[in-house]
Parts: C-alpha cells; sequence; structure tokens
C-alpha cells in the first residue's frame, strides 16, 4: 500500500514539472525579427566626421522684442508672411503718449507765441530808438530817456533769447514723444519671413529676454554643424560634405562650407538636471544647403557627414 501511494506521489510531482515548464514555455516571449520603420543613416564616405546640424536661415534668426513694456494694440503679420524691411510687425498702446505729445505741442504753441511777442516788442523799441537817434541832433531827447530804451532793448533781446530757448526745449520735448510714439511701433529691421509669432493682440508684451516675433532670410537656408571638439581639427573646409534629413535617411543632400564660428561652445544636448556638467564642447560649422527637392524646414535636425582622409595607422 504504501509502495502504490509513493508511486502515485512520483506521478503528480512528474506530472506537475511537466506542466510547469510547459507553461513556462507558453509564457516565453516569442522573438520575432522586426524592420524599422525607416533606416538609420549610412555614412556617405569611407571616413568621415559626422555631427549633428540644425537647420536656420541665412540671416540667422533675428529675433525681435520690444523697446519697452506695454499693451499690444495691434499685430500686422502671421506666421509665414514675408516682409520687407520698415513693414509694421506689431504696435504697442500709444494712448498715453498721444496725450503726452497733445501736451507738448500746446506747450510748443504757447512757447512760440511768446517768442513772437519778444519779438514785436524788440521791434517797437528798436523803431523808438531809431526815432530818437534822429531827434538827438536837435537836442530834443534827453540823455536819460534814451538810455532807459537802450537798456530796455537789452532787457528784451535777453527775454527774446530766453523764449527761444524755451520754444527749442517744447519742440525737443514733443520730438522726444514723437520718437516714443515710432518706438511703440515695431518694425521689420531686413526683408524676410516670419517665422514666428509669440505676440496677440490685447496681451502684455514685456521687454525681457524672450522674443515677440522670430523672422528670418530662408531664400538660401544654413545648417549649423556641432562638431566635438576631439575631431574638429579633422574638419577640412575643403572636403566634400552632405546632410541627411531626419526621417529620410536616403536623401543626402549637398552642402557647401560657409564658415567656422570662432568660439567653441558647450554641448547644447542637456538633460535639465541641476546637478550635470557639461565636460562636452564642439565647433560649430557653418554650410549651405543646396537646392534639393526634399522639403526642409527651419530648425530641422539632420545628421551631416564630412569627407576626412584615412587615419594612417602604425
Amino acid at each position: 500500500m504504501k509502495h502504490l501511494i509513493r508511486q502515485r506521489l512520483l506521478i503528480g510531482a512528474a506530472a506537475a514539472l511537466v506542466f510547469a515548464m510547459a507553461a513556462i514555455a507558453a509564457m516565453r516571449p516569442v522573438e520575432q525579427r522586426t524592420e524599422p520603420l525607416e533606416m538609420p543613416p549610412q555614412r556617405p564616405f569611407a571616413h568621415a566626421v559626422a555631427g549633428t546640424g540644425l537647420i536656420e536661415p541665412a540671416s540667422e534668426n533675428i529675433k525681435i522684442g520690444t523697446p519697452f513694456p506695454g499693451l499690444v494694440q495691434k499685430v500686422a503679420v502671421q506666421v509665414g508672411q514675408p516682409v520687407r524691411a520698415g513693414d509694421l510687425l506689431f504696435e504697442l498702446d500709444t494712448r498715453q503718449l498721444a496725450s503726452d505729445l497733445a501736451v507738448q505741442e500746446a506747450a510748443e504753441r504757447t512757447a512760440g507765441a511768446r517768442l513772437a511777442t519778444q519779438r514785436e516788442l524788440i521791434a517797437d523799441i528798436d523803431d523808438q530808438l531809431t526815432r530818437i537817434r534822429r531827434l538827438d541832433a536837435r537836442a530834443v531827447v534827453s540823455t536819460d530817456e534814451r538810455q532807459r530804451l537802450e537798456f530796455a532793448r537789452r532787457t528784451a533781446a535777453a527775454r527774446l533769447a530766453e523764449a527761444e530757448a524755451e520754444l527749442a526745449a517744447a519742440a525737443a520735448r514733443s520730438a522726444a514723444v514723437r520718437t516714443e510714439i515710432e518706438r511703440s511701433r515695431i518694425r521689420a529691421p531686413m526683408d524676410g519671413t516670419v517665422l514666428r509669432v509669440d505676440v496677440r493682440n490685447g496681451e502684455f508684451a514685456s521687454n525681457d529676454s524672450e522674443p515677440l516675433v522670430v523672422l528670418g532670410d530662408i531664400e538660401s537656408l544654413h545648417v549649423r554643424v556641432d562638431i566635438d571638439e576631439v575631431d574638429a581639427i579633422r574638419v577640412d573646409p575643403a572636403a566634400r560634405a552632405v546632410a541627411l534629413p531626419r526621417g529620410s535617411a536616403g536623401s543626402e543632400i549637398p552642402l557647401d562650407f560657409v564658415r567656422f564660428e570662432p568660439l567653441v561652445l558647450p554641448k547644447r544636448s542637456l538633460t535639465g538636471s541641476a546637478t550635470e556638467r557639461v565636460d562636452t564642447r564642439v565647433l560649430q560649422c557653418i554650410y549651405r544647403i543646396q537646392p534639393s527637392q526634399t522639403p526642409l524646414f527651419v530648425g530641422q535636425q539632420m545628421d551631416v557627414y564630412i569627407e576626412r582622409p584615412a587615419v594612417a595607422t602604425r
């Protein structure tokens, strides 16, 4: 009897083991080979220096702000709109400045009237002095009267100079207010295309570091390439260079060298951690993008490869 029970226990244990192994095998993921939606970029040269590039306008991004904070009264442009130098981009509220201008113009008119009065007074004194000089030969006019008129003439001349200065000061104050009104109308500094508008009608525009409008000349595009400082010495301006847009690895776009940026900068691909350290620095190379059928956009990333000679090995 005991032998029979032991035999059944062994059979049950063996069955449980087989079941467990089958269950584990069934839950094990099946590895299947999958093809990526887009093939990774392939190095077009046998030996190359690689870097990440960012498309920018030939003029670079022109960041437009406001000279002083204020309420936005009118936004005159939209994203993608071409503009000419001097075109209005947006305008701040100028009602207070218009009121100030009216006050200053009134003061300017008052100073002008005062100046005209002084000129008439001097003209009258000059006429009296002319007649006195004619009568002086016949001793009709006393010396004291002539001296009083001459003193009055000098006093009137001083007041005339004062009135002229007051008029000039009032005109300068009016011109200063007109300048502030014109500064409130933010205009395009160059021909280009509106790339970004971060301001709306009725918003309060601050004159901090954030741009409100970004312009750029996109008739010709450049790519700004970050080359690791270790590879910077291997970059030859005369070497061939191509760019491969992200997501279109098969589209090789030829590049023309423009310039090196003279300042080596810290690498910009940061995580934002408060404790991170930047140990990698990059040399920025500017290349002109040759005309291509591939659609490109400002701010788009590209993989850039610059041909270099083979490194000699000992």
